[in-house]
């Protein structure tokens, strides 16, 4: 790792590439507000994790997630807006402007700062899985669950997360199998009523102390079948070995991680924006304008780093112009005074 001698300066700087990080650039770009967007180690965030967007305004026919990222790559370059590379490692805001340290070495400086770095949705490291992302496998019901009307449907996971999804699924699968590595859920007492008025139903079967051990099929023909693993004491990929624990082959069309997310802001802990214990922002919300601050005056949060709930490319889109907005008004209020006010004189 190189360092650069010194920091280059930028009135804007956005983390992260995905929509809530392009939208922003877009907007800022249009107010002469000059973004540098840096895209860390997944490009294009979660979005180009899914062949097909269906439910995005203004794509009658879907588009996929890739090429809507890059359209809007090539929307915010139009205006103005730089893209480069980058992995902030930390964010020193004991001083304005902001600093930001690159895992390069690079270092840029800032006046402004708008967080846009999304969540990285949990995965099993199962076969399969990777290979299988996007043809089959996804970590989105409501982005994907469509595709696989009337297939039968496996959800992974116990929390609210998985509940939520596997009701959702109810509405186009054959049967959705929950899948549960241990008897007991982690979801709140509404949710699992919910689930098990789907199991009376049944829409819902439920497969408690059950693993998923490895994906089958191929990008061309989507998933065949699942490997799975279930044991009477739970945790069955611990006990493999065991003799009261069975291995089998299952029949799905779709494969539906919701196992949670961890929001991308290690970089942040350092400073004194405020988070919760999973690491997701806290932005001051509400109606009129600054929804998008943070405690921390000039760095606002958009997208998936804020919102653990909707998680939708829509969403994280409307947030990004929030946050070009809210940072336009803080540049022209605020940013040029900090940079130029003299040094307080020292008592010695």
């Amino acid at each position: 790792m190189t360092e650069s001698a010194e920091p280059v300066h930028r009135r804007l700087v956005i983390t992260g590439s995905g929509i809530a990080g392009l939208t922003a650039a877009i907007y800022a770009a249009r107010a002469n507000n000059d973004p540098l967007v840096l895209e860390g180690d997944e490009p294009g965030g979660q979005l180009t994790l899914t062949t097909d967007v269906a439910n995005y305004p203004g794509f009658p026919e879907g588009i996929g997630g890739t090429e809507l990222i890059n359209n809007m790559k090539e929307q915010a370059k139009r205006f103005g807006a730089e893209i480069e590379h980058g992995v902030v490692e930390s964010v020193d805001d004991s001083d304005r402007p902001f600093e930001l340290a690159l895992a390069s070495g690079k270092r840029y400086t800032a006046d402004a700062v708008i967080v846009a770095s999304g969540a990285s949705a949990r995965t099993l490291g199962v076969p399969g899985e990777d290979e299988l992302m996007g043809y089959g496998v996804s970590t989105c019901a409501t982005c994907d669950g469509a595709f696989f009307r009337d297939e039968e449907m496996l959800v992974v996971g116990g929390g609210d997360a998985a509940m939520e999804e596997a009701t959702f699924l109810t509405k186009f699968a054959s049967t959705v199998h929950l899948v549960h590595r241990r008897e007991e859920f982690r979801a709140e007492d509404y949710w699992i009523d919910r689930l098990e008025e789907h199991v009376a139903a049944g829409d819902i079967e439920v497969m408690r102390n059950t693993e998923l051990l490895e994906i089958h099929g191929s990008p061309e023909e989507g998933v065949d079948d699942v490997s799975l693993a279930t044991h009477p004491e739970g945790h069955p990929s611990e006990r493999l070995d065991d003799a009261d624990t069975e291995q089998f082959d299952f029949d799905v069309g779709a494969v539906f991680l919701a196992i949670g997310h961890t929001p991308n802001t290690d970089y942040l802990r350092e400073t004194g924006v405020g988070m919760d214990d999973a690491g997701y922002l806290a932005t001051e919300g509400g109606a009129g304008g600054g929804q998008t601050e943070t405690g921390v005056p000039g760095l606002f949060g958009a997208g998936d780093v804020v919102d653990y709930h909707y998680q939708q490319a829509v969403t994280a889109g409307g947030m990004g112009s929030k946050a070009a907005l809210d940072a336009d008004t803080y540049l022209e209020t605020h940013a040029d005074d900090e940079r130029t006010a003299p040094l307080a004189e020292s008592d010695d």
